[in-house]
């Protein structure tokens, strides 16, 4: 058995970051990380008796936050947030509105969700690249698998009020993403961001997940224990589209040019995003 494990761990750890390499750290990830956990702490404490008004002043300040946040981010990273958020809210809509998994208290989607989510997406991004992260990875590993473990197998236990039968199962494909995924350090550091806003934000009632999945019909938790999956998607979600938007503005830009001194519609985009002009290397 051990020397089964030791001949596919090559393969299953090819996306983690090599042991013994030096890795630095750069202050501007853990200030991303530490402000973004401050942020969500203080939001959803605030928006636990809001009113509307409040919520769209609370978005407010979050989109401002991620537009901030993403001013030192380089071009791939900027799109990825920005598909990520577009890709997310459309998910909100339909997890929430649409099928009923889980419910805020106006029954809509609150203004401070869409910015929220590109904050807690680069967030992750920052935790996974930080020096911390990275030099620590397996010790990292080991412990969110743990942790998260414990808590799924706890949900089917039959011990706890509420039974968590999805919260189970989406720990199981979350473990799929983590060991054969591409980005296995975002998925690491999206468990604890993701963890720290459910378990704040379902504390306080901002919202509520339905005691069974409208989809497969089985238990959950509220949270369930395996919601992190969900960012798993989020992510290939993001690195997929950021390469087509990308590639997408690169072939724009070979076909529109600018008259005089206005510029085309891709080159407003183009700068938008941060982009310089595009060379074969970029993508």
């Amino acid at each position: 058995m051990l020397s089964f494990v030791r001949s596919i761990a090559p393969s299953i750890l090819r996306h983690f970051p090599q042991e013994d390499v030096a890795h630095p750290h750069r202050t501007r990830d853990y200030v991303i990380a530490g402000y973004t956990f401050f942020a969500v702490a203080v939001c959803l404490t605030l928006e636990a008796n809001a009113s509307l008004e409040r919520q769209y002043f609370l978005g407010g300040i979050a989109f401002v936050s991620l537009l901030v946040m993403l001013l030192g981010e380089n071009k791939e990273a900027r799109t990825q947030v920005l598909v990520a958020v577009a890709f997310a809210t459309w998910g909100e809509h339909f997890a929430s509105i649409y099928m009923g998994g889980y419910t805020y208290r106006f029954e809509n989607v609150p203004a401070y969700v869409p910015p929220g989510h590109g904050m807690v997406y680069l967030t992750a991004i920052a935790m996974a690249r930080s020096g911390l992260f990275q030099r620590y990875a397996r010790g990292i590993t080991a412990f969110v698998i743990v942790v998260c473990g414990i808590w799924s197998i706890w949900g089917i236990s039959g011990y706890p009020e509420q039974a968590d039968a999805l919260g189970a199962l989406m720990f199981t494909i979350f473990l799929g993403f983590l060991f054969l995924g591409r980005s296995p350090m975002v998925y690491l550091a999206a468990f604890f961001i993701t963890t720290w806003l459910e378990i704040i934000g379902t504390a306080v009632g901002a919202w509520k997940w339905a005691s069974i999945d409208p989809v497969l019909g089985l238990s959950q938790a509220n949270p369930p224990s395996g919601v992190t999956f969900w960012y798993c998607i989020v992510d290939s979600v993001a690195m997929g589209g950021a390469v087509l938007v990308l590639s997408g503005l690169k072939y724009a830009s070979r076909w529109y040019r600018p008259v005089g001194s206005t510029p085309t519609w891709a080159g407003r985009w183009s700068a938008l995003l941060g982009l310089r002009k595009h060379t074969s290397e970029d993508i």
